[in-house]
């Protein structure tokens, strides 16, 4: 008997554990969500500011092509919509991630996330779910002004696009992982981030058809060929063959876990050579 009523309260015991966890990762998410949408409307100028030039960014692009090029441009327009549209939740997503080390060093809150019951592994994956969601939720409202700018009669079917968008975009985590845990060994990299944006570019218009067990391994390329497949002809995500989702779900798995690797790697060496507090 005695046995068996340990055994009983052991099972509870696990099972109360498993609940907890649960709960603690509940509730680290609605505080991730709390403050950045805290910072996002305490600084609301910034936030606005963030949304206009964006927007004015792809006024210049389509007027400007416009005035330069005339109605040959009427060609390309659907696929620069698409295009812009990925390359916003891109930007969004990968300097969300790479910046957060950087802006808790510059509060002096860096500390706090390590002494965190989570650990700043956890709290920076829940922060990336964080950054994909909003750079996705951005990406889609800018999409609905440039079709209204541009009178493009584009298909959005929203499981396809947002399914399509969040595996691309989540390759990108990886490199916001990898810049992260650069920051804390090397602090300002902010000017080496600012040239990733003509790499994200380039990944975007890299011609996936021709090779596309190439160029689909790399990050943004296989969802950026898909993206525009979706949108300009309508296609829906099962339509899609095998090996275009096998490579879209690979790269959107496999980027940021290799990412991630290199961050956690990043903190070792900045613990071992005792910078992690430095700025």
């Amino acid at each position: 008997m005695r046995g068996a009523s340990t055994g009983e309260r052991s099972r509870p015991v696990r099972g109360t554990n498993g609940r907890s966890r649960v709960r603690s990762l509940r509730r680290l998410l609605a505080a991730v969500v709390e403050k950045q949408v805290a910072l996002l409307t305490r600084y609301w100028i910034n936030t606005v500011t963030m949304l206009v030039t964006t927007y004015v960014f792809f006024a210049l692009i389509f007027y400007g092509g416009q005035a330069v090029a005339g109605p040959a441009i009427e060609d390309s327009l659907d696929g620069i919509v698409v295009g812009f549209f990925l390359f916003t939740a891109t930007l969004a997503a990968f300097f969300g991630t790479a910046q957060n080390v950087q802006r808790e060093a510059q509060w002096g809150t860096l500390e706090q996330l390590f002494m965190s019951p989570h650990g700043i592994g956890r709290v920076m994956a829940v922060k990336s779910v964080w950054n994909v969601g909003f750079s996705i939720v951005v990406a889609l409202a800018l999409l609905v002004v440039m079709l209204v700018t541009t009178g493009r009669d584009l298909t959005v079917d929203v499981v396809t696009v947002s399914v399509v968008t969040t595996l691309a975009v989540s390759s990108v985590l990886g490199i916001g992982f990898v810049f992260a845990g650069l920051s804390l060994l090397y602090k300002r990299i902010e000017n080496v981030q600012q040239l990733m944006q003509f790499a994200f570019i380039g990944l975007i218009a890299a011609p996936v058809a021709d090779l596309p067990w190439v160029v689909g391994l790399l990050p943004l390329s296989t969802g950026s060929g898909m993206l525009q497949t979706a949108m300009g002809d309508g296609r829906t995500l099962l339509a899609f063959s095998t090996g275009d989702l096998a490579m879209l779900v690979g790269t959107g798995i496999a980027y940021p876990l290799l990412g991630y690797l290199v961050f956690r790697l990043c903190v070792r060496r900045a613990r071992r050579l005792g910078v992690m507090g430095h700025y």
